[in-house]
């Protein structure tokens, strides 16, 4: 595969570690962005990634993430947008602050990314952005109201941007995680077969055979979920 660079926005223990690990093992230059970068300093050292604070919900950090990595690993070929954020409880009692704040993460950043990652993928005339979504972009569930519309709002902005971006060879690729993620803090359910919970590093070969896609059939959106799924 043909040595690129990858931006991972929200990075952290699981799936974003998982992807800058294979990433990095291909030969790409990784950078990782999240509010707190301390936790990912041990990722760092690992996969020789550059490390960005930046607030994805915030225009002016992002707008500064992208200026700094222009002089860093220079213009992306693949961006990941991974940030989500969760106001559970029935939609009386919702605090209307946090609420609007986790849209701004969840889908607003996601817009702000896709902004900055296109103006420099339009100039290169190439690249991937890609967004993690989940099982509430497809379908909502009482009490989760929040997340189903920072979720479909993000599945919405991917499948636009495709129509809109494909014709100018840029990938744009939407992931439905439907299923919970296997991480040390979260092992698998106990009595439920094998393999029953998400593994992060198979959704990290997921995302980059997508962006190996050849772009006479590239996909814009997959739903991975464990085999003992029913719902």
């Amino acid at each position: 595969m043909e040595k690129t660079d990858v931006i991972i926005i929200g990075a952290g223990p699981g799936l974003s570690a998982s992807l800058a690990r294979l990433c990095s093992k291909q030969g790409m230059k990784v950078a990782l962005a999240a509010r707190n970068i301390a936790k990912l300093e041990e990722l760092s050292k690992e996969t020789n990634a550059s490390l960005y604070s930046c607030d994805a919900s915030s225009i002016s950090d992002v707008q500064k993430l992208f200026h700094d990595t222009d002089h860093g690993i220079g213009t992306p070929d693949l961006v990941v947008y991974n940030p989500s954020a969760r106001v559970r409880g029935p939609i009386e009692k919702l605090d209307a602050e946090a609420t609007k704040k986790a849209l701004e993460i969840t889908s607003f950043g996601a817009f702000l990314v896709a902004q900055e990652s296109t103006k420099r993928m339009l100039l290169k005339g190439s690249g991937s952005i890609f967004f993690t979504g989940a099982s509430a972009g497809v379908k909502g569930y009482a009490n989760s109201s929040v997340f189903a519309m920072g979720k479909f709002a993000l599945r919405g902005l991917a499948q636009a941007l495709a129509r809109e971006l494909h014709p100018k060879n840029i990938h744009i690729a939407h992931f439905v995680i439907d299923g919970g993620i296997r991480s040390n803090s979260r092992p698998e359910r106990v009595g439920n077969g094998e393999d029953n919970m998400l593994d992060p590093d198979t959704i990290a070969e997921t995302y980059l055979q997508f962006h190996n896609q050849h772009r006479s059939a590239w996909a814009w959106e997959t739903e991975l979920r464990p085999w003992v799924e029913n719902f």
